[in-house]
This record gives structure tokens, sequence and C-alpha cells, in this order.
């Protein structure tokens, strides 16, 4: 098997002038390699058997899918929607934070998808302060559900040692593997 982590660096590039800088992973999808690859390596992230796995709106969703594909378990797609609210009965929402670069959008999936006895793996592909992944863990626990870890192929927490603990996070790759050199 080719090094993923090889290929992931080599279809990465960061873009963007010298106010704003942003990552740009989308040369991940165009590899067919990736695509084949990619799933395994971040399912073998976590030593734990999950039941099923979430995937937060849209690039976790992407991966997520892929990875439940490859352990052969359902996913659960958080989404991002605002609308949801006049329907808590049947969702489990949580605001994210004003700070949060979406602005505070409510992240929510249908709360009869988590069961109690779910062993619930998130995926996503970059995680930059957690605030996704926490809220997925609080409704994931709030269900009765037991969490597993987050899985994802770039730890950009930086000094966030409380929150990657907390979300028990594994990761190929972490932003410095990535720095422009």
């Amino acid at each position: 098997m080719p090094d993923i982590k090889a290929r992931l660096r080599v279809g990465f590039h960061w873009r963007g002038g010298p106010d704003v800088v942003f990552a740009d992973i989308t040369e991940w999808w165009r590899d067919p390699v990736v695509l084949r690859d990619l799933p395994a390596a971040v399912a073998g992230l976590i030593d734990a058997t999950p039941t099923v796995v979430i995937g937060p709106a849209s690039r976790g969703t992407l991966l997520g899918a892929l990875v439940a594909a490859h352990l052969g378990v359902g996913l659960v797609e958080a989404r991002k929607n605002d609308r949801v609210a006049l329907h808590s009965a049947f969702y489990a929402t949580r605001r994210l934070p004003g700070t949060y670069h979406e602005g505070g959008a409510v992240l929510s999936f249908r709360r009869a998808l988590i069961r109690p006895a779910d062993r619930v793996l998130c995926v996503d592909d970059w995680v930059e302060t957690g605030a996704q992944a926490l809220a997925v863990r609080e409704m994931v626990e709030e269900a009765g559900a037991e969490w597993l870890g987050l899985a994802c192929v770039v730890d950009d927490l930086g000094e966030r040692d409380e929150t990657r603990r907390r979300l028990g996070t594994r990761s190929l790759l972490t932003a410095a593997d990535l720095m422009r050199d």
C-alpha cells in the first residue's frame, strides 16, 4: 500500500494571500489511491469497533461515508441546519459558538439514528477548534450511546490538549506536518 501520509501531503496546498490563508484539500478527493486507502487509514486510528460512524457536514460526511463503508457500519450525518429547531422533538441539536467560522450554526442529527447501544466513531477531515466534534459528542452521549473518539485526517488543535483529550482525537497528520517550508 502506498504511503497515504505522503499522498495526502502531495495533494495538499495552502492557498490565499497575505491576509487570508486557507487549507485546500480538494486534490485528496481527486486521487483514486487516497479514496481507496484513506478509509482504512482513518478507521485504523481507533482501536475500538464502532456500530456507527458520524460525520459533520460536509467533508466529515464524505469521509465518514467512506470509513463507514470500509467498516461495514452505517453513517449518520451531523448537518448544519438552523431550520431543525422547528422539529426539535425529532432532532438532537447544538448551536456552535459564535466564534466558530460559520457564526454559530446549528449542528444536528435525527435522534432516532443514534441509539443507546451504539458505539459511535466521529470522523472528520480537519479539526481546528473542536467545536463541531464537542457538540457531536454531547449529542451522542445525550442519546445514551458510547463515544469512541474522533478520527481525523488533520489535527490542527495546536495547544488545545484538553479538547484533544476530551474528544479522544487521533489523526494521520498535524497541521504542522503541512506547513510551508
